[in-house]
């Protein structure tokens, strides 16, 4: 038990998700989409990579209709799909996170609007905030021909909005398993709510989340 709490402990202290100056983000409000998802009833799956993984959760863990978001590693082998691995930026994995939804409250759309306002910057290339690296890369991965239809559609109209003043290079990836991550990452908002990366980047996401998307926001976090 000692030395699996002290491991824990060398993983919250050695993350890679770390705060640094010269790095800035700010909200920005993305276009309400024009190609609405056209979704059957009951829950559903998606999976958002778009930086550190900490963050992407702490958001989407406060939309009402989201469920759950579990932190993971998507894009690479199950061998490979452990934290300092893919810290390190030797594997083909994105930080990611998996939610289950209910798009009688809130659509996959919604999701994708509200994902590129609070959460990712869809001009950067393999990094977000202070992260560098392909595994902080922000991708869609759409499950199923309507999440992809509408994901194709949203990247485009983003791309013609002006809204972002350099190109969106945000992609579209293939389904590939998506593999949970270590269970000190798990709820990481809310168990560390002082952690200083959470903070200086990922509490101001929550805040603007609520400022923007007043009708999806959930004051409660989400456990999973």
């Amino acid at each position: 038990m000692r030395s699996a709490a002290l491991i824990a402990a060398l993983g919250l202290l050695l993350a890679s998700c770390q705060p640094a100056a010269q790095a800035s983000e700010k909200a920005v409000e993305a276009p309400a989409a024009k190609r609405i998802a056209k979704e059957k009833p009951g829950k559903k799956v998606a999976i958002f990579a778009g930086g550190c993984f900490w963050g992407v959760e702490g958001v989407f863990s406060h939309v009402k209709g989201v469920s759950s978001a579990v932190s993971g590693y998507h894009g690479g082998s199950a061998r490979t799909a452990n934290y300092d691995m893919v810290s390190a930026g030797t594997t083909e994995h994105a930080e990611a996170v998996r939610i289950v939804y209910d798009p009688a409250v809130v659509r996959y759309d919604e999701l994708l609007r509200i994902f590129f306002s609070v959460t990712a910057d869809p001009t950067l290339r393999n990094r977000q905030g202070p992260d560098v690296g392909a595994q902080y890369r922000a991708a869609l991965v759409p499950i199923g021909a309507e999440q992809r239809a509408v994901a194709q559609a949203y990247l485009a109209q983003m791309e013609a909005s002006g809204v972002w003043k350099k190109p969106v290079v945000t992609g579209i990836e293939p389904y590939r398993a998506f593999h949970k991550a270590e269970d000190y990452h798990q709820d990481f908002m809310l168990k560390n709510p002082r952690h200083g990366y959470i903070v200086r980047w990922d509490a101001p996401k929550v805040r603007a989340l609520k400022v923007l998307y007043p009708d999806h926001f959930r004051a409660s976090f989400q456990r999973n």
